[in-house]
C-alpha cells in the first residue's frame, strides 16, 4: 500500500474517534491522558494547556505514543513519535484559523491563538500501526508505516 493510501486510511479511522490516549513519561513512570487530536497530512496535533503536566513531561522527554480504539470492530490506531510544542505564532494562528480541530478551541482559550496558555503540540510520527480485533484474531499482521530514515 502506498504511503498516501495508508495515510488516507489513518485519517478516516482517526476521524471516527473523538478521543485518543496520549502516553508521556514522567521520569520512569508512564502517564496516560485522554486527548482530542487532529490529523493533518503525516502530522498529528494536540491542543492543550501550555502549563499542563503533558507539556512538562514532553519538555523533558519528547517520546510519546498516541492510541485510538474505534468502534465495534475495535480498530486500533497507534502513533509512536516525538512531540514538541509549536511556539511560532504564524503556525499557531494557521492551525487555529484553519479549523484543523473539529471543535472550537476558543471554548478553552477564549483569548485565541495569542493566549499564553494555548499549547499547540505537534506529534511527528516515527511509526504508525493500524489493525483491528477481527484482523488480529485471524493472524493478519498490522499495517505499519515508518518514517523515512534521515
Amino acid at each position: 500500500m502506498s504511503d498516501s493510501k495508508f495515510w488516507d486510511k489513518v485519517h478516516a479511522v482517526a476521524a471516527k474517534a473523538t478521543w485518543a490516549y496520549l502516553a508521556t513519561a514522567n521520569g520512569a513512570q508512564p502517564k496516560v491522558r485522554v486527548v482530542h487530536p487532529a490529523c493533518e497530512g503525516e502530522r498529528v496535533w494536540v491542543a492543550t494547556g501550555r502549563a499542563s503536566a503533558k507539556a512538562r513531561h514532553i519538555g523533558k522527554n519528547p517520546k510519546v505514543e498516541l492510541f485510538y480504539q474505534i468502534g465495534a470492530d475495535m480498530v486500533h490506531l497507534t502513533v509512536t513519535g516525538k512531540a514538541k510544542f509549536v511556539e511560532d505564532f504564524a503556525e499557531k494562528k494557521r492551525i487555529w484559523n484553519g479549523k484543523v480541530f473539529d471543535y472550537d478551541l476558543a471554548q478553552f482559550w477564549p483569548g485565541g491563538p495569542e493566549s499564553k496558555d494555548f499549547g499547540l503540540m505537534l506529534i511527528t510520527p516515527d511509526r504508525v500501526e493500524l489493525t483491528s480485533l477481527p484482523e488480529m484474531t485471524t493472524g493478519k499482521p498490522p499495517e505499519v508505516w515508518r518514517a523515512p530514515r534521515k
